[in-house]
């Protein structure tokens, strides 16, 4: 029997309609928005740039402003949720740019591959102010390979009884892995909290292990 125009055609036309709906070229996507990130760079329309990598502690969402590396996140901190508080705190202009953070890309996979032991970046501490900089402040002098206790880290910051603000000042650091505070734990040993969870921790800690 055939179709007379009032009738759909056999599978209600649903091969018509996705024939009409334009085909999507992926590698011709990527290729525009490489073109307008880098125009926008540009024009300085973009205050903070992102990109992700893989890496033995999963996905890292890197950011950088002008004046440096401002963030980086773990995947389990929500990925989304990092990159909204940036544009609040920092600026609405974000773009994924990973050309600006090649460089940190670069020495992210030397440190995870132990051909580096300290990371040679500009950084831009605007998100931590107070007592948690000065913690911060310290934590690039607990060598790599050594850890230090949360007592001690308060003592080198020049308080010795802000044991708890050091811990705080841990768990918020803004620059995780470039600023390590994977090196900070209890005084039982255990390796204690972390921001990218005690898995990622003792990754970290086992690959600085000599």
């Amino acid at each position: 029997m055939s179709t007379t125009q009032n009738e759909a055609p056999e599978n209600g036309g649903a091969d018509d309609l996705f024939a009409a709906l334009p085909v999507v070229d992926q590698a011709a996507s990527e290729r525009l928005h490489a073109k307008l990130a880098a125009q926008a760079e540009a024009d300085h329309l973009v205050d903070v740039a992102y990109r992700t990598i893989d890496t033995p502690v999963g996905q890292l969402l890197l950011a950088a402003t002008a004046e440096g590396l401002v963030r980086v996140a773990f995947a389990r901190q929500g990925h989304d949720a990092v990159l909204a508080a940036l544009a609040e705190k920092i600026s609405p202009r974000i773009l994924s740019a990973p050309g600006r953070l090649d460089t940190v890309a670069r020495e992210m996979d030397e440190y995870f591959a132990g051909a580096r032991t300290r990371f040679d970046l500009p950084l831009d501490h605007r998100l931590t102010t107070g007592f948690r900089r000065q913690v911060l402040a310290h934590l690039p002098d607990i060598a790599y390979g050594d850890t230090a206790t949360y007592a001690a880290v308060a003592r080198l910051a020049g308080n010795p009884k802000a044991v708890r603000a050091v811990g705080t000042a841990c768990a918020t650091n803004p620059l995780p892995v470039v600023v390590p505070c994977h090196r900070v734990v209890p005084s039982d040993g255990t390796p204690g909290g972390y921001a990218g969870g005690q898995a990622a921790k003792r990754i970290l800690l086992a690959l600085e292990s000599p």
